[in-house]
């Protein structure tokens, strides 16, 4: 599966190339293409482009990134699928290609002119141009290479900055708290009013309408889970009780009963003459009154809820590891201290052998991005004759190696899926350590809050005593 955006861009041309060509994140760039451009020469031959068609102002380049699920991919398909993407989409575009393999997940980026090097237009951007020609071109290169798409109708996938961030540094955030909370509370449930009343204990307020919405107490918008998943709607939790949840999350069960639109409450009735003036009377009274809105949640607020969130995380680390004294939290870090010098180890190891094939591998990327221009040279094309002679030097070292080319592919991509599993465990390895260095931090001042607690809490009762 690729997700694919298109963003546009007014600043520095030359820094949005450094940035994809960078050698750290697309392995000493031999994942990368260029298409229309000379490598080492495309930022200077995209502005010579705008300058000779008089169009050097406004959005200077736009940016395509294609994302694929971790370990659905292997780095050599995705550069090949966005080399196809961008003969066909950007055949008269200037455009660079860079994969990146620096993260847990590959995404191949492309930049391109945003000025047409034949017709002279500019390049236009929209929802129809993304749908009907970006879209549609990236969902078909990926089936045709085996791999998953997006369907249509499946829920957006887009996030704010701000819980994009945290989500990033492994934080918690409202809509995953809710979305746990939900989970467990349709785990527990009998029928559908205990799972609102299982809701209510946890502290969240229900909106029943065309959507179901909730929020904590204190929260200014009720936040509507169910437009991202339909196992949060009303009929997707009915059918989870009813049901099995696991079952329903793994696709085997339908999430939307089919039934009648349900409407738990009514609206209010109108009253006239007698009933009106007992309601109005019973109003001045106090018995009734106006619905009570919660105050917004301030940012103090804010932070707390997010801290208990984070102790509660560190709670299920040790009940999960059983960590019950410091004796065990040092054992615990000194496996796992071991563990991950064992992975370092590891990794150093393949890189190594990575580096010692290096030349064999620019040689392959060499014969494979300059066949197009090979074969334009055997045509009789003039202005061919450097990359001609870069593919037969490409050719000749590979020969001369005596590696078959199916075999040192099938090589390179076993070293960088064991890389990326490698990487995989050491983050997982480095973040349990910086669990740990957490909890012992936060032990000395939860004790100290604990303890200042509890000597306010005496000198209450010494206080209401003796007012007594």
């Amino acid at each position: 599966m690729a997700i694919t955006k298109i963003l546009a861009r007014k600043g520095r041309l030359d820094a949005g190339i450094h940035y994809i060509l960078n050698g750290d994140k697309t392995d000493d760039r031999i994942l990368t293409a260029y298409l229309n451009c000379d490598p080492g020469m495309e930022c200077r031959q995209m502005l010579d482009t705008k300058r000779e068609l008089g169009k050097e102002d406004g959005v200077q380049y736009y940016h395509i990134i294609q994302s694929f699920q971790p370990g659905e991919v292997t780095p050599e398909v995705a550069l090949q699928i966005a080399k196809e993407f961008a003969q066909e989409h950007l055949a008269d575009y200037e455009a660079v290609i860079g994969v990146h393999v620096d993260k847990e997940h590959i995404h191949a980026h492309t930049v391109f002119n945003s000025v047409n090097s034949i017709t002279g237009e500019k390049y236009h951007s929209n929802a129809q141009s993304y749908y009907q020609q970006i879209r549609s071109t990236s969902d078909r290169l990926c089936r045709e290479h085996g791999l998953s798409v997006i369907m249509a109708g499946e829920p957006a996938k887009a996030v704010s900055y701000v819980e994009w961030l945290r989500q990033s540094k492994g934080q918690p955030t409202f809509r995953s708290m809710l979305e746990a909370d939900l989970r467990a509370a349709i785990q527990d449930a009998n029928d559908l009013g205990h799972f609102f009343l299982l809701m209510e204990h946890m502290g969240y307020e229900i909106h029943h309408g065309d959507r179901l919405g909730f929020r904590l107490r204190g929260q200014e918008r009720f936040q509507y889970p169910g437009r991202r998943n339909t196992l949060f709607t009303e009929d997707g939790i009915r059918a989870a009780i009813q049901g099995n949840l696991a079952e329903i999350e793994a696709g085997s069960r339908p999430a939307v009963l089919s039934r009648p639109k349900y409407r738990p409450y009514l609206a209010h009735p109108k009253y006239t003459g007698f009933l009106a003036l007992y309601v109005h009377y019973l109003y001045l009274l106090g018995k009734i009154g106006q619905r009570q809105y919660p105050p917004r949640m301030t940012p103090h607020l804010r932070r707390e809820v997010m801290r208990f969130e984070q102790y509660r995380t560190q709670f299920d680390f040790l009940r999960e590891n059983e960590i019950v004294t410091q004796a065990d939290m040092d054992a615990f870090q000194t496996r796992t201290e071991e563990s991950l010098a064992k992975l370092i180890k590891q990794r150093t190891i393949l890189n190594v052998r990575k580096k010692k094939r290096q030349k064999l591998y620019t040689a392959l990327a060499d014969v494979e991005a300059l066949a197009p221009s090979k074969a334009l040279y055997e045509e009789g094309l003039t202005g061919m004759e450097t990359e001609f002679e870069r593919y037969m030097e490409a050719v000749a070292l590979l020969e001369s190696s005596g590696v078959p080319r199916n075999r040192l592919t099938e090589e390179k991509a076993e070293i960088y899926e064991q890389l990326a599993e490698l990487n995989r465990e050491i983050r997982t390895e480095r973040q349990k350590l910086k669990l740990c260095h957490k909890i012992q931090n936060q032990v000395p001042v939860m004790e100290q809050d604990i303890q200042r607690t509890e000597e306010h809490q005496k000198e209450v009762r010494e206080h209401e005593h003796r007012r007594r």
